[in-house]
């Protein structure tokens, strides 16, 4: 399975992400105090969805000997009356598709890994560990 660290930069909300061989940055914009430093949290939680359906998707597309061309997945965020958060994604590609591909492609983005994780909802747990010097 999947680990990550994050630690802070020291520069306000900014933190530094690691999964011991690659990094990035999260932080907020400046509109909400950070400096815009990186992705926000929910940026990276679209960009997580978006990469698995990418990835997925080419699989998927490459079994069946498909030619996706570039893909694209534009992922969006907004809330509904009741505070749900509600994503929607738009899927494009250069390769000459049928219909009926699109079609299954789509069927097949609604079972992506992490597409299920997040409806599914997940059982998030947290501790308390004192940091080293």
């Amino acid at each position: 399975m999947a680990h990550v660290t994050i630690e802070s930069t020291g520069s306000n909300y900014a933190h530094r992400i690691s999964n011991g061989v690659y990094q990035l940055v999260a932080d907020e914009p400046a509109r909400l105090g950070g400096q815009d430093a990186g992705m926000a949290p929910f940026d990276l939680y679209l960009a997580s969805l978006a990469a698995c359906t990418a990835i997925t998707l080419r699989m998927y597309a490459e079994k069946k000997g498909w030619e996706l061309g570039e893909f694209n997945a534009e992922l969006t965020s907004s809330r509904d009356e009741a505070g749900k958060l509600q994503v929607h994604r738009i899927l494009s590609a250069t390769g000459a598709l049928t219909d009926e591909q699109w079609e299954r492609l789509l069927d097949v983005a609604t079972r992506t890994p992490v597409t299920k994780v997040m409806g599914e909802g997940a059982t998030i747990t947290s501790e308390h560990r004192a940091l080293k010097s």
